[in-house]
């Protein structure tokens, strides 16, 4: 014998609250800070990055093996004469929790982020010289890499030793980036942006277009654990 459903049910009267609302899909093509991402005061050149970003295309190829996972990095800095770059040093140390056993795990070795203090040659007299000169004289910056990410393409839920500053050079409304609950969007006008990934995050694209970002990792006292 089946139960009668009243018209106090409390699902009921939730899904007629939702159904009366509409949700707002104007925003959410804008910034919205909250814990963990927040916007500097900083601000740059967006076409000055667009120029330099294609300047260095055309001579610098994006690295490693992941990128038919939508993973490609150009490295900014380096160690002092390094030439050739490890998958440990594109990624670096991260935790996950990559399966059903919801068990943390570490991945990759523990970068030393202070000693990338080397821009690279690629990137001398470029706008990325003033744009690294100008975050190193108000933070200790570490390793600095342009990263881009294809449509309709996330990286992997995890954790970063260190926070990050994210410069978007080339975003859509359809790029996000999730730090913990807060999830919010980066345009790319010139804004810097501080993004706490000591915290769990992802960057996802879900727009048509590439997402590319110049990232620096804030090389203050690392997570170890």
């Amino acid at each position: 014998m089946t139960r009668a459903i009243t018209a106090v049910d409390k699902d009921i009267q939730s899904m007629q609250v939702w159904m009366n609302d509409r949700p707002d899909h104007q925003s959410v093509a804008a910034f919205k800070p909250g814990p963990g991402i927040q916007k500097l005061t900083l601000r740059f050149d967006i076409d000055q990055l667009q120029l330099a970003l294609k300047q260095c295309i055309e001579s610098e190829g994006f690295q490693g093996p992941m990128q038919d996972q939508g993973f490609a990095a150009i490295p900014v800095t380096r160690r002092s004469g390094q030439t050739h770059w490890t998958e440990n040093d594109l990624s670096g140390r991260y935790w996950i929790r990559g399966d059903d056993r919801y068990v943390e795990e570490p991945r990759e070795d523990l970068v030393p982020e202070e000693q990338y203090s080397e821009l690279c040659p690629a990137f001398k007299d470029t706008y990325f010289e003033h744009v690294y000169n100008e975050l190193r004289a108000r933070f200790p910056i570490g390793r600095t890499r342009i990263l881009s990410k294809p449509q309709y393409n996330c990286n992997s839920w995890h954790r970063d030793p260190e926070p990050r500053i994210h410069i978007p050079i080339i975003s859509n409304p359809g790029s996000l980036f999730i730090v913990n609950h807060h999830a919010t969007h980066l345009p790319a006008d010139g804004s810097v942006y501080f993004t706490d990934t000591r915290g769990y995050h992802t960057a996802l694209n879900g727009g048509d277009v590439n997402r590319v970002h110049l990232v620096a990792a804030l090389a203050y006292e690392q997570i170890t654990e």
